[in-house]
C-alpha cells in the first residue's frame, strides 16, 4: 500500500481519512497542520515546517483542508505541495460512481455516494462531497467544492475558484463565473458573473 501524507487536520479531514481508508489504496503516515496538538483522529500530526522533511521520504500527498468562503487555502497549499515535490493523487470513495467516459483530475477527492456521469471533466484540486450529482458533460474547473447532495446538471460549467452550497441545484447548460459562491439549497436558472455570491433566492 502506498504511504500518503495528509494536509490539514480539520473536519473535513476526518471525511477525507473515511473514503482514503475505504479506498485502500494509500496508508496515511500523519497530518500536517500548524496547531500544536500531537494526535488527531488517530494519527500522528506533524508541524507545517515538516513538509520539506518528509518529501525526501514519502511519494504522495493530499490536500484535507476544506473550503467554504473561498479556495485561497486550499490553492496555496497545492501548490506548496507540489513544489516540495510531492504527487497529489485523486481520492475516489468505493461507494461513489464514476463513469468511465468522465474524467477527474488530481488532487479531487469523490466522496462517499456522490455521482459523476458520463463526459463530465473535474479539475485539480475538487472536493465533490457526499451525494453530489454532476451530470453528463459538465465541467467543474480547478479548486471548486461542490457541496453535499448538490445537482450540477448537464454542460454546465463551473469555473475555478467556486463553492455550489449544499442541495443546490445548477440548471443546465449554466454557466457559474470564476471565485464564485452559491449558498445552500438555491436553483440557480441564470448564467453568474465572475465573484458572484448568491446568498438567497
Amino acid at each position: 500500500m502506498k504511504e500518503i501524507l495528509l494536509i490539514g487536520a480539520g473536519g473535513h479531514c476526518l471525511s477525507c481519512i473515511d473514503v482514503i481508508e475505504a479506498e485502500k489504496k494509500f496508508k496515511i503516515v500523519g497530518l500536517i497542520d500548524n496547531k500544536n496538538i500531537k494526535m488527531k483522529y488517530g494519527y500522528r500530526v506533524y508541524a507545517e515546517n515538516s513538509l520539506k522533511k518528509f518529501s525526501k521520504k514519502i511519494k504522495y500527498a493530499f490536500i484535507t483542508v476544506g473550503q467554504i468562503s473561498n479556495s485561497k487555502i486550499r490553492e496555496k497549499l497545492f501548490k506548496k505541495v507540489l513544489k516540495h515535490g510531492f504527487q497529489i493523487p485523486k481520492i475516489v470513495s468505493p461507494i461513489s460512481y464514476v463513469s468511465k467516459r468522465a474524467n477527474v483530475g488530481d488532487g479531487t477527492i469523490v466522496m462517499h455516494g456522490s455521482i459523476i456521469n458520463a463526459g463530465a471533466v473535474i479539475g485539480k484540486n475538487c472536493i465533490i462531497n457526499n451525494k453530489a450529482l454532476i451530470e453528463h458533460d459538465a465541467i467543474i474547473k480547478d479548486h471548486c467544492h461542490i457541496s453535499t447532495n448538490s445537482t450540477i446538471n448537464g454542460e454546465v460549467v463551473v469555473n475555478k475558484n467556486s463553492f455550489i452550497g449544499s442541495s443546490a441545484v445548477i440548471k443546465q447548460k449554466i454557466k457559474i463565473g470564476e471565485n464564485s459562491f452559491v449558498n445552500s439549497n438555491l436553483f440557480i436558472e441564470k448564467n453568474l458573473k465572475n465573484n458572484s455570491k448568491i446568498y438567497e433566492k
